[in-house]
């Protein structure tokens, strides 16, 4: 495999630690204004640049050119305890704590106005990234260890005014993403297929690759009249083929080269936005996200045993994610404040502990002069405890989540 050079892409991928907040491996800290209302009406505010992350169409609403730089910091908290433990007789064995990393999500936008009918604009941001890590001697190792999802995407856009009411936008995506995924023996009574004295923290199998990817989205926004619109949009799946290395069981123990296909669902999302009066406005959104196509993580070479390095089936279900929030505009401030009910979207696993997801946020907006402008956020994601059985073994899971973004707007 190629390594990738060493580029400004890189140096940004490398602060991109994703951790999924949302269903599945999904990442939505696109913004912070967008937190602060729970991204409810992302696909129709159009208060600043980010909104090219949901829908294009909407830059036909800017008037001048406009940049918006996004930092989002999670501090996540996720456990897992064993409750029933047949071998041992000691569920505790198969507890684990702090399984997800904390993370720093940066973004940057871009539009540029070309005339009264045409834009232009650029979108960098992560949209999926997954990252849990268990101890290196967790009792049932080759179910847990670390799963390692990056994702980088660059997003350039158009937007066309089709009549006074319709805007049309299209864009394409190249996203560059990194996978790493990390397998131990565990305690052999756990894991007596694998018939060996190996120590609990010996490596099962490492796999490790990068790939690019590349897709499509399109929006429209409909302007009922300056104080109503309603957005449409549409993010294709993206096919990443990831070509690495590989080393484990399987391969007898050699490295070897290797593939891995994972599938970034599709989206497609429909928001309004409404002033009720001059001081206040509602939203809301609600996102589809395709996740029945992701159904495995399968690893293929010719030199592993029967072509097949690893396999795992994955069970996911599309879901929806439904968002409501609201601003209150006061002299050169904007307060915010939202609600969202993402749906689980794949069994409940070690490596991808998925369940119902409850976002409560706060944010504000602050003008400090005309042209420029500041976003603060703050967000609670609240998880539902969920029972799940993996190996043999059943588990419960609790966690929550913590964000804080801030972003900067300025217009030229």
């Amino acid at each position: 495999m190629s390594k990738f050079k060493k580029t400004t892409l890189a140096t940004a991928l490398l602060l991109v630690t994703a951790q999924s907040s949302a269903a599945g491996f999904q990442v939505s800290e696109h913004s912070a204004s967008g937190l602060g209302r729970a991204f409810a009406g992302e696909a129709a505010v159009a208060d600043n640049a980010s909104v090219i992350a949901r829908n294009p169409a909407a830059m036909s609403l800017f008037d001048k050119a406009e940049i918006s730089v996004v930092g989002s910091y999670i501090v996540p908290n996720a456990d897992i305890t064993g409750t029933n433990d047949p071998v041992a007789s000691n569920p505790s064995r198969l507890d684990s704590n702090d399984i997800i990393n904390d993370a720093f999500v940066p973004a940057m936008y871009y539009v540029q106005p070309i005339n009264d009918t045409v834009a232009v604009g650029l979108a960098m941001f992560s949209g999926y990234g997954m990252v849990s890590e268990h101890e290196d001697d967790y009792a049932v190792g080759a179910g847990a260890g670390t799963t390692d999802l990056l994702t980088f995407s660059i997003n350039p856009n158009v937007s066309f005014k089709a009549t006074d009411e319709l805007s049309l936008g299209l864009g394409v995506s190249a996203v560059y993403a990194k996978a790493t995924l990390e397998r131990n023996y565990g305690d052999l009574q756990y894991n007596p297929r694998y018939g060996s004295d190996t120590s609990a923290n010996s490596q099962l199998f490492l796999l490790e690759g990068d790939a690019w990817g590349y897709g499509w989205n399109a929006g429209a926004l409909y302007e009922l009249n300056e104080n109503n619109r309603i957005g449409l949009a549409y993010r294709s799946q993206v096919d990443i083929e990831f070509e690495g290395d590989f080393t484990g069981a399987t391969s007898g123990g050699k490295k070897i080269q290797t593939t891995l296909e994972i599938p970034l669902p599709a989206t497609a999302e429909i928001s309004g936005y409404h002033k009720l009066t001059p001081k206040i406005a509602v939203t809301y959104s609600a996102l589809w996200t395709q996740w029945s196509k992701f159904t495995e993580l399968e690893a293929l070479s010719n030199q592993c045993v029967a072509g097949e390095c690893f396999k795992k089936e994955e069970h996911y279900d599309d879901n929806m994610r439904y968002a409501v929030g609201t601003e209150y505009y006061v002299g050169n401030t904007t307060l915010r404040a939202g609600f969202a009910f993402d749906e689980q979207a794949g069994e409940t696993t070690l490596s991808i502990p998925d369940t119902d997801r409850y976002w409560y946020t706060i944010g504000a907006t602050y003008e400090l002069e005309q042209d420029l402008s500041f976003d603060f956020a703050l967000a609670y994601i609240y998880t539902k405890e969920i029972e799940f059985s993996e190996y043999g073994y059943t588990f419960e899971g609790q966690g929550d989540a913590i964000i804080a973004s801030a972003q900067a707007n300025y217009r030229f």
